[in-house]
């Protein structure tokens, strides 16, 4: 199992790099361009992630990480819930710029810090939950990414990847098909100059392993109970797994 693979990088380096600056690119408009683009079901989507990590978010002393967490809209929903502070990490400087600007706006904590997802600057089973909405298809390098998750995690933790997928309904993924490949990337342009930008995550999310490879993958990184959920014709899935106690 590889990562993304943008075109013209010839490395897992070289993806990774793409990927930093075309976010960089685009933190200006990232939120505008999301809620627009999915018609504002991102929120939703968002919404019924907190929902099915809750338990763990109500753990007495639990700590909580979201990866990739960009302008911060997922671990803000989960601070909402947490009676700690959670945490949020990403690697591309411009949108943590963002997410702290959205943070106090809101009034909102705002415990943020630069990081590879990959290389997690935490302890070995120091986290009860991590989370990672719409950036765990942006790695690259899943397995990795998934090992770095299950050794972050403590015994009885929970990792939870919110993720575009395949639509399940034939008839509905021709219609996102369509969507996705001609009228996403000349409005996400527009929005926000970067047309390159959506040009890849239609492309991105083509490459990407279906729901059931990516359950299967999580289980074979070492996770078990491992569960996931379609959102909205099968576009988007809920992936949920557990750490060993």
């Amino acid at each position: 199992m590889k990562g993304t693979t943008p075109e013209g990088a010839r490395s897992e380096q070289e993806a990774a790099t793409w990927v930093r600056a075309m976010f960089g690119r685009v933190a200006h408009r990232y939120d505008l361009a999301n809620h627009l683009l999915s018609f504002n079901i991102d929120r939703l989507w968002r919404a019924r992630t907190v929902r099915r990590v809750r338990p763990i978010l109500e753990r007495p002393g639990a700590r909580v990480l979201d990866i990739c967490c960009g302008t911060g809209d997922l671990a803000m929903a989960l601070q909402r819930v947490c009676p700690r502070p959670v945490f949020g990490s990403d690697f591309c400087h411009p949108m943590l710029v963002a997410a702290r600007e959205k943070a106090a706006r809101r009034h909102a904590p705002a415990l943020l810090f630069e990081s590879d997802a990959l290389r997690l600057p935490v302890r070995d089973a120091s986290l009860d939950l991590i989370t990672v909405a719409f950036g765990f298809r942006n790695l690259a390098n899943y397995e990795d990414g998934l090992r770095e998750m299950r050794r972050a995690l403590r015994p009885g933790g929970m990792a939870a990847i919110l993720e575009f997928s395949q639509p399940s309904n034939a008839v509905f993924g021709a219609v996102y098909g369509l969507y996705s490949r001609r009228l996403l990337p000349w409005i996400g342009g527009l929005l926000t100059g970067s047309r390159d930008a959506y040009l890849y995550l239609p492309e991105s999310i083509r490459k990407f392993p279906a729901a059931p490879e990516l359950a299967q993958d999580m289980g074979r990184a070492g996770f078990i109970n491992v569960t996931y959920q379609r959102f909205t014709g099968g576009s988007v899935a809920l992936h949920v797994g557990a750490a060993p106690a």
